[in-house]
């Protein structure tokens, strides 16, 4: 029977999934079979597998940590928001239907809970240790009847509970004590330490509220661990995506993400950030869009009502103004279809408007279906003449239910080679005749290191800069030094002793 261990937060962000992916790591380098879980998780961000299924990003991290290829039972509940009050449910890695909180809690609960159980009973069989994540707070006393990511999943694994407070935000104390003043007895009793995280300065000067926290809680502080920004995972909410206008990196190349209402799959733009000539902005609908270099419009999960809202806030105008003056402009899924003539949504899939008008960059027309596209995809480029011999075939995954049709005006952008069900050749996304506009399907291109220096290469040009070569550290490479590094940290700062000894390994 496999141990386990759980780590929860005193409220969202706190860093629940990146101790999680530390923990992974450290526990599989010291030669354990450990696997992540989260039972359920509220996110647009993220990943198909190989079998085709959908499921949280972080809980893919958290796989890549544990050396493991990532599986749907360690994140078999997704639920995509679509809406304020409404989200698409995963189960298991494929779409159920769209439910409101209501409905959802009353009436598929349930069934959720026999796919956790499920899952749960396949990792134990198969690994040693189990790192758990649960959500936001375990608190929320108007959420607690509904459980089943928290203290329900802590009493049906018995899993020795990490209580962890984000001290950067101010408040940690309180919301420690006050965490678990409201839990229930059996609750509390289930937390077995304190984890203090984000912590910068000097830790002398912390030592009398950790004997404080300690005396009045009757729990052991087991690790404060310093503030760590070299490495980003997704977090489990729109948290994540509130400081997003602050830019990232300082180089010549100024990239502006539009950062729509309902944005997917921001970690598309994670390869980008890495590079030393870009500067990328998140640009949100009540900003200037500036003069950017490139233009990208990202996934989304609801394009009828983000392309009505790009278009109500003035900067789809800004878009079509800038894309006229010879500004490249690229559409990734949801940003794809939002660069053709029109969107329809005959079944309102989507939104409750049958025919939206899109920006008119590129000759294609989107239509929503029913079935769910999720694969991941190999694709060579087909739409750009001067990358003939340049790359290598490309990797990435499509998640999308819209199918788009191109006009005379646009050229398929790439060919799928293989998709999860075997070899294909399909086409993919689409190039306007001038080159300066493209939108594909395809999920993480930007990974590819080869095109992404391909296409920086190309503004560098534009802008009078001489062309770079590849980093010679890759962007798989450096998330995995990242990985390490994150370990190193948290080992270095977590009492892994105890750690060990809750487990009992």
């Amino acid at each position: 029977m496999a141990k386990a261990i759980m780590f929860q937060g005193t409220s969202s962000h706190v860093g629940k999934s990146i101790l999680t992916a530390a923990l992974c790591r450290i526990l599989a380098q010291d030669g354990y079979k450990v696997a992540p879980f989260k039972a359920q998780n509220m996110a647009l961000n993220s990943f198909v597998t190989k079998s085709g299924g959908e499921m949280g990003r972080a809980q893919v991290v958290q796989a890549h940590a544990a050396f493991l290829e990532p599986e749907v039972i360690m994140n078999p509940v997704l639920l995509k928001p679509t809406r304020d009050q409404a989200s698409q449910v995963i189960v298991l890695g494929k779409p159920v239907g769209n439910f409101s909180a209501r409905d959802y809690h009353q009436g598929f609960k349930e069934k959720a809970l026999e796919a956790i159980t499920f899952s749960l009973s396949e990792l134990y069989q198969r690994f040693e240790i189990l790192v758990i994540e649960g959500a936001g707070s375990p608190a929320e006393v108007n959420l607690k009847a509904n459980d089943i990511v928290n203290m329900k999943i802590a009493k049906l694994t018995q899993a020795p509970v990490l209580l962890v407070a984000d001290i950067d935000r101010g408040g940690a104390l309180a919301s420690i004590v006050g965490t678990l003043e409201l839990l229930e007895p059996e609750e509390r009793d289930l937390v077995k330490g304190i984890v203090i995280n984000k912590f910068r300065g000097d830790i002398s000067l912390l030592e009398p509220a950790l004997t404080f926290l300690e005396q009045k809680t009757g729990k052991p502080v087991l690790g404060v661990i310093p503030y760590f920004k070299d490495f980003i995972i997704p977090e489990e909410d729109s948290v994540a995506t509130e400081g997003m206008t602050t830019a990232k990196g300082r180089g010549p190349l100024n990239i502006a993400v539009i950062a729509l209402p309902h944005l997917s799959n921001f970690t598309d733009f994670d390869a980008l950030t890495l590079e030393p000539d870009v500067t990328l902005t998140y640009v949100k609908l009540n900003m200037d869009l500036g003069d950017p270099d490139l233009i990208i419009l990202p996934g989304t999960k609801n394009t009828i009502e983000d392309m009505l809202a790009l278009e109500a806030s003035g900067l789809a105008a800004q878009i079509k103004k800038a894309s006229e003056k010879g500004t490249p402009v690229i559409g990734i899924c949801g940003g794809f279809q939002m660069l053709g003539q029109e969107i329809l949504d005959p079944l309102y899939t989507e939104a409750s408007i049958p025919r939206t008008r899109g920006l008119g960059l590129l000759d294609t027309s989107t239509t929503f279906e029913p079935t769910k596209v999720t694969t991941q995809v190999t694709a060579f480029p087909v739409g750009f003449p001067a990358l003939e011999g340049e790359v290598r075939d490309l990797t990435g995954y499509e998640i999308h239910m819209g199918r788009t049709v191109l006009g005379p005006k646009a050229k398929p952008a790439f060919i799928f080679k293989t998709r999860c069900d075997g070899d294909v050749n399909l086409p993919d996304g689409a190039v306007r005749e001038d080159g300066l506009v493209w939108g594909t399907y395809m999920h993480g291109i930007f990974d590819n290191d080869d095109f992404r220096r391909f296409l920086l290469n190309q503004l560098r040009q534009k802008k009078g800069l001489s062309p770079l070569l590849p980093n010679l550290t890759g962007a798989a490479q450096q998330y995995e030094e990242g990985l390490n590094r994150l370990a190193e940290t948290v080992r270095t700062n977590l009492n892994m002793a105890k750690i060990y000894e809750l487990l009992g390994v």
